[in-house]
């Protein structure tokens, strides 16, 4: 199955879906090192991000999770991709960033009717242009 989307930002990844069951604020809520989720009222945490396709309806927090996501992706450890169904203009600032000061692409797309499509663990494949997306499952 192919689905189209919204791109955000650009690059071609591919991953297994790590899906959200709540909105997720990267600053404090991912130690920024090894990309593992720390906030303790989080479902998940304990579960890693790095190499993952992230998807969450929508982000959570402060502004500093711009910074964050530049964080994680210099340490090595940033989501393969990431799935919003409302947009982040923070999310889309930490990406753009990333890429520009090391060079890692962080596809982020906004995917608004994903989350009847989406299941746990798929493996996905997301290629995103200028504007347009596609998601790819695998």
């Amino acid at each position: 199955m192919i689905a189209d989307a919204r791109a955000l930002t650009s690059g071609s990844r591919e991953g297994q879906l790590l899906l959200l069951d709540t909105p997720l604020s990267l600053w404090g809520g991912v130690d920024l090192q090894s990309s593992e989720i720390v906030d303790r009222t989080h479902p998940q945490q304990g579960t890693l991000i790095a190499d993952r396709i992230l998807a969450m309806r929508a982000a959570r927090g402060s502004s500093s999770s711009s910074s964050a996501l530049v964080e994680i992706a210099r340490a090595g450890r940033a989501p393969a991709a990431i799935i919003l169904g409302q947009y982040d203009p923070i999310l889309v600032m930490g990406a753009l960033v990333a890429e520009e000061l090391y060079g890692v692409q962080i596809p982020i797309v906004l995917w608004e009717d994903a989350w009847e499509t989406l299941t746990r663990n798929q493996r996905l494949r997301i290629e995103a242009d200028e504007s347009r997306a596609r998601v790819e499952f695998l």
